[in-house]
This record gives C-alpha cells, sequence and structure tokens, in this order.
C-alpha cells in the first residue's frame, strides 16, 4: 500500500512560524501527520507530508501557487488555512478571497481529498490594537471566517472552530509577536484538529502530544526575535497596510460618535453575502 499523502497549504501558521526546530519550522501541521496513520513510530514509513505554506501567503498565492503542486501529489488530506494576510492588505476583497477559496477547495475535493480548514483569531485583538484601529481588523477577518465557514460546509471539510476559546488568551500558547502559536499553541490544534478527524475515522494513528518537546524561549530570547525578525515582519506590512488601516480608523471613530457604527457591520455583512451569492453561482 502507498503511504497516506498529506499535503498542507497556507501561510506562516502552516509553516510553522513560532515553533522552531532546528534552523527552521516544525508546526502544527507536521506534528499531526505523525497521528494520521497507524505505524510503529516511523511515521515517515506510512505518511507523506509536505508542506507546501510559505509565510505570508495570500489566498492569491494558495491558488496561484501552491494548488497546482499541491494537486500533483494528489493528497488523501489537504488543509487549507489561509486569509489572515488578506485582511492585513490595503487590497483586501472579500468577494476576491471567497471566489479563490472556493476554487482551491473544489480543485481537492474533486480529487476526492479530506479537506480541513479552520477559522481563525484577527491579528488586530491579538497584537492587542487600540479599539479604533483594531476594530476593522476583527470586521474583516469575522468576514473571512464567515466565507470559510461556508465553503467548510459545502465541501464537507472537517472544520475547526480557532477563532475563539481560552487558547487565544492564554499567553503560554503563543510566541513572543502575539500573533503565531508557540509550541504548545500549535500542538493546541494538532490534538484538536487530530481529535475531529478520529471522530470521522480519518485518522488511526497516535494523537499528538499537547506537552511541549522544548523550553519555552526565555524572555531575552523574545526580546531578541522581535528586535530583529519581527521587527521587519511588522514593517513589511505597515508599508502596506497602516495609511488605510488609519483611514478605516478615523472612519470608525466617525461613525461611533454618531452612533452609527452598526452600518459598517451591515456594510461588511452585506458584502459576505454578496461574495457567497456569487460563489454559489457559479
Amino acid at each position: 500500500m502507498r503511504p497516506l499523502r498529506f499535503v498542507a497549504l497556507g501561510d506562516s501558521l502552516t509553516e510553522g512560524v513560532g515553533d522552531p526546530v532546528g534552523d527552521g519550522w516544525r508546526g502544527w501541521a507536521a506534528l499531526l501527520a505523525d497521528g494520521l496513520a497507524e505505524g510503529t513510530g516511523e511515521s515517515d514509513e506510512y505518511v507523506e507530508f509536505t508542506n507546501l505554506a510559505v509565510s505570508g501567503s495570500q489566498t492569491r498565492d494558495v491558488l496561484e501557487r501552491q494548488l497546482p503542486a499541491g494537486l500533483a501529489l494528489r493528497p488523501d488530506v489537504v488543509s487549507v488555512l489561509i486569509g489572515v494576510n488578506d485582511t492585513l492588505r490595503c487590497t483586501f476583497d472579500i468577494q476576491a478571497v471567497a471566489a479563490r477559496l472556493d476554487t482551491v477547495c473544489s480543485a481537492f475535493t474533486e480529487q476526492g481529498a479530506v479537506l480541513l480548514t479552520a477559522c481563525l483569531p484577527d491579528p488586530g485583538t491579538m497584537l492587542g490594537l487600540p479599539g479604533a484601529l483594531a476594530r476593522p481588523l476583527a470586521r474583516r477577518q469575522r468576514a473571512v471566517n464567515a466565507v470559510v465557514h461556508a465553503l467548510s460546509e459545502r465541501h464537507g471539510a472537517v472544520h475547526l472552530h480557532a477563532c475563539e476559546g481560552a487558547w487565544l488568551t492564554d499567553r503560554a500558547m503563543w510566541s513572543a509577536d502575539r500573533l503565531h502559536p508557540g509550541e504548545r499553541g500549535h500542538r493546541q490544534l494538532a490534538v484538536r484538529f487530530h481529535a475531529l478527524l478520529t471522530e470521522r475515522g480519518l485518522a488511526a494513528g497516535v494523537a499528538p502530544s499537547a506537552e511541549p518537546e522544548f523550553p519555552v524561549p526565555t524572555r531575552s530570547a523574545s526580546l531578541w526575535w522581535l528586535a530583529t525578525a519581527g521587527t521587519g515582519w511588522v514593517a513589511r506590512r505597515c508599508t502596506d497596510l497602516l495609511p488605510q488601516l488609519l483611514t478605516l480608523a478615523v472612519d470608525e471613530m466617525r461613525h461611533r460618535a454618531r452612533g452609527t457604527s452598526a452600518r459598517l457591520d451591515l456594510r461588511a455583512s452585506a458584502a459576505v453575502s454578496a461574495a457567497l451569492t456569487t460563489v454559489g453561482d457559479r
């Protein structure tokens, strides 16, 4: 029998940022791979795992670059966790996000792959941004999550609700940047996905351990990361997002002053409905 093939698509979350091993990243998908098939401890004899996720990726990158490579591997299980980086761009368009995700999900399910998806927390809340800055990002992430929920149901995906719960406020789950899970957080995602797959009879191996293998990074190591790689990460996104985010924040404050904030939520809901209607008509 050929090994079970698991292919992971997405951005830095799936690439494994926050869970360092050696000179690279491991992450929740690699941890999950070890528990998908029954084995004797040498899981690579039973599972072929390929991680195509790339830090900074948006839905367009998954559609244009990762999808063709993933389809060529003909996976039995494929994870598609993407969308947060779209919300951090001035080009954010929920209709385009929905259309791309639907195309990606359709392509894999038509091949017969089991699809894994998740709704994710909004970056503004995780970073502790002031309300006027955080609310527009939260509204965008809610829109992405609503689309992911609908498409997951449409395509019969194994869907993980990761946008809420106690794990979001547990600092032990998160890395120094407060946006990516640490090792414990990545393990939490792997454990929860494994439980969902086991319920459906789709995971035959031992569940990943929830306990970390490596010690938590020291405060000095975390500060060093923020001062080097972390600063660059923020700078690259601020160059694109900050001007528009400030505009959104001004609009947010204006509506709050007038008592018309509900209009912003209604506008976002209408955009999601239109996006899903368009996708449904395809």
